[in-house]
Order: structure tokens, then C-alpha cells, then sequence
């Protein structure tokens, strides 16, 4: 999966957001595709976790695209697949947060319950969030499929969907009416520390530090500055305004990462609040941008 590297980050200040994110029907959405099994490309798993993300999202009254494209991978053609949700907005301009959903493929058993899980079941409770707040922009709730390394990470084998989508939104022009993207990966950890991640734009970085200060919760954001490739790399290459959130210290000395202990037992609800509710302030901001 990721590959860090470290650097430095600085913050400034913003008025508080109210709380409207759940963060325990965001840590039920992730126990329910958790529940499923591992869900690597490709796999039984993976379409029974599409199954109930697609569900989810048009019960929430989002535009549903199912993505689907062939990613060729060191094992060979994998049918791989992008789920888009969508609002649209009146300022021709737009917003997305973004996510994987897939798991790592192991020779053990591997549920990836904040390594996959987290940042899917945070993209429906945000679909839910969202109904009742007033944005001019338009809004893209995207779950990236192929965000880990088939076999090792490598430039080719890694970040498929997101590779996939950045392209075609550079193509079609979408990517031009992009205010920002937002990347979550990681973060449900009982302990959130989110990195001050490098790759990020320093604009929307601050912006993140700044909500968090005045939410009160900036000791969850303000981690070892490291860089980390994410799925918002691909974006970030085109040219985009892009940022991620990511806790990269998963147990003691990360040693719950790609291992059978990532588990529900080893997230919180509270973790989720905290990024959700940050989140849909920071969309305020950039709305009034």
C-alpha cells in the first residue's frame, strides 16, 4: 500500500461546524461490509460489498455511476470498478470526497476493517450527512476500487481505480471544474492521529488544520508530516487540488496494518465523528469560496 516519506505542514483558524455526522452509522456501514469477508478486486467479496454500497447510496437519493473498467494487473486482467455517487450543484463548480473500498489480497484472512472498511462505511454515513446541507457546489461521493497493490506497490500496481477515474475526468473536463478533492483512508483507528500528509495541497491542508482547531479536535490532526501515495496522487498529477486523510499508525509501530488484527474492535464511532464533522465544515468553506 503506501509509501511515505517526511516533510512539514502549518494551520490557521475557522468557526465551528455543527454536528451532524453519526459516527456510529458510519462504523455500522463499515461492520456491515466487514461482515461480508475479504474483498479484494475482482472477488465474490467485492460484489456483494458493491452490491450494498450502490443500495445504500440510491436510498439516499444520490445519481449512482457504476464505474466499471479492466485494470491489468501482474496476475493478469482484473475487472475492476469505480462506484460514483452524485449531487449536483448550481455554481458550476465541484467538490468530491473519496475513498477504496477494496482489501488487500493475503494469504491469510483479511476483513481490512479500517484498511478498506473505514473509508467506505465514512462515504455512506457522509451520503446520509449530506441531505440536509445546503452546498452551491456540486458534490461526488467516490469509492475507488484497486487501491492496493495486486502483489507489491509499484507506480503500475497500486491506486487502479483512481488512476482510472483521474484520467477520464481530465478527459471529460470534470476535472477542471474540481475545487477539491478529499481523500480518507484509514480512518477509523480507536487512536486517530492523522497525518500531516505531503503529497497534500497546502491550501486545503490548512483548511483542514483550521476547522480542526476550532472544532477542538486538532490533536487528531496533526501527526508526523510524512508523504504518502493515496488515491489522491493520481489527481494531484493532473493537476487538481487534492488532499489526504490518513492515520498511518495503526497499532504499536503500525503492526495492525495489512494483518488479520485489523478488526472492528480495534475502531471507534468517535474516530468517524471526528473526520465527518471536520469534513462537511471544510465543504461549507470551500462552497463559499
Amino acid at each position: 500500500m503506501h509509501r511515505p516519506q517526511t516533510l512539514i505542514l502549518v494551520f490557521l483558524l475557522a468557526p465551528m461546524a455543527q454536528a451532524q455526522f453519526s459516527g456510529k452509522k458510519a462504523y455500522d456501514h463499515t461492520a456491515a461490509l466487514v461482515e461480508i469477508g475479504p474483498r479484494p478486486p475482482g472477488s465474490a467479496g467485492i460484489r456483494k460489498a458493491q452490491q450494498y454500497i450502490v443500495g445504500e447510496l440510491k436510498a439516499q437519493g444520490w445519481q449512482v455511476t457504476e464505474d466499471g473498467f479492466t485494470a491489468r494487473t501482474p496476475i493478469g486482467n482484473v475487472a475492476m470498478k469505480n462506484i460514483v455517487a452524485f449531487r449536483q450543484g448550481s455554481s458550476g463548480r465541484a467538490v468530491a470526497l473519496s475513498g477504496h473500498y477494496d482489501t488487500k489480497i493475503f494469504p491469510f484472512r483479511f476483513v481490512g476493517a479500517n484498511d478498506g472498511g473505514s473509508s467506505a462505511g465514512f462515504l455512506l454515513e457522509m451520503a446520509r450527512a449530506l441531505r440536509n446541507v445546503p452546498l452551491k457546489n456540486s458534490v461526488y461521493l467516490v469509492f475507488f476500487d484497486g487501491e492496493e497493490a495486486v502483489r507489491e506497490w509499484t507506480p503500475e500496481d497500486s491506486l487502479y481505480g483512481s488512476r482510472h477515474l483521474a484520467a477520464r475526468w481530465y478527459k471529460d473536463g470534470t476535472l477542471a471544474k474540481l475545487a477539491a478533492l478529499i481523500n480518507v483512508d484509514m480512518i477509523g483507528d480507536r487512536d486517530l492521529r492523522i497525518l500531516r500528509e505531503q503529497y497534500s495541497s497546502d491550501v486545503l491542508m490548512r483548511l483542514i488544520g483550521s476547522v480542526a482547531r476550532q472544532q477542538g479536535v486538532h490533536q487528531h490532526f496533526d501527526g508526523p508530516a510524512v508523504a504518502i501515495e493515496d488515491d489522491h496522487v493520481p489527481f494531484l498529477r493532473l493537476g487538481a487540488r487534492a488532499a489526504n486523510l490518513i492515520d498511518f499508525e495503526y497499532g504499536p509501530e503500525n503492526s495492525w496494518w495489512h494483518t488479520p488484527q485489523d478488526t472492528m474492535d480495534k475502531l471507534s464511532p468517535r474516530s468517524f465523528e471526528i473526520v465527518g464533522n471536520v469534513l462537511i465544515e471544510v465543504l461549507r468553506r470551500l462552497d463559499a469560496q
